[in-house]
């Protein structure tokens, strides 16, 4: 037959690997890029609103009893 004219297929485990390779960086890379990396406290995620209040709360902006009243309106606990 015609050995060593046609296309010699050792080498396609490379193409293989390399084309393995490719799509486990793929996957890697998009859970990173839609994996929440924000520390949150442990149970329910809090609302933005509350992040912001607590925020405030936390510069001095808001007292005591305001950020109640706040934490209050929004049906959460302090």
């Amino acid at each position: 037959m015609m050995w060593g004219y046609g296309m010699n297929p050792a080498w396609l485990w490379l193409y293989g690997l390399l084309s393995l390779g490719a799509v486990v960086l793929l996957i890697v890379w998009t859970v990173r890029v839609f994996r929440d990396d924000s520390p949150g406290p442990v149970g329910p995620r809090r609302s933005d609103a509350r992040r912001i209040l607590d925020e405030r709360y936390a510069r001095g902006e808001l007292t005591a009893e305001q950020y109640r009243q706040q934490v209050t309106e929004l049906g959460e606990q302090p």
